[in-house]
């Protein structure tokens, strides 16, 4: 499943790439340095979006392979069954069977702890850093949109008519 700021970051990134583009036509430099700096503010949503995607698929990685230790566990359990199944030191065995039984265990709860743990410290990290990335490139998009109305007007219809092209041309 995609992150939702993966697509917003994408249509800011193409908002600031048309900004950028008019910009460029019209001989404003305000309009173009506005583009850019929407377009790379988009960009970093995007790959803040990537990010939690990441972090995502390394938590259910790692959720395989705890289960896979909980069935490696299990079948260590079943072969310490069935060899002590006819033994008269049966007792002895069982707490074989249990003590070699806790160290992987054991491990597996470490592993899924530290991963939980990294996976954590990076979606605290991308969730910061695309928030600054975010914030220094939306600062001054209302005073420019303000100073130059009809500029901001014509970009933001040609962003719609592009989503609406994409829309309609994904139903066809």
């Amino acid at each position: 499943m995609v992150d939702t700021n993966r697509i917003t970051g994408a249509a800011r990134e193409l908002g600031g790439k048309l900004q950028g583009a008019v910009g460029d036509l019209t001989g404003s430099k305000r309009d173009s340095v506005e583009g850019r700096a929407r377009e790379v503010g988009g960009r970093a949503e995007s790959l803040y979006g990537q990010a939690k995607d990441d972090v995502r698929d390394t938590v259910r990685d790692a959720a395989g392979q705890v289960a896979d230790t909980a069935r490696d566990i299990g079948g260590r359990i079943r072969d310490a069954v069935d060899g002590i199944a006819d033994s008269d030191d049966v007792e002895a065995r069982v707490r074989r069977a249990q003590g070699a039984t806790e160290e992987p265990f054991d491990r597996a709860r470490r592993s899924v702890r530290r991963t939980a743990d990294d996976a954590s410290a990076l979606a605290e990290d991308a969730y910061g850093r695309g928030a600054r990335a975010l914030r220094r490139s939306e600062g001054g998009l209302s005073g420019r949109v303000a100073t130059y109305p009809l500029a901001s007007l014509l970009v933001a219809g040609a962003v719609g008519l592009c989503i609406g092209l994409l829309v309609s041309a994904e139903r066809d």
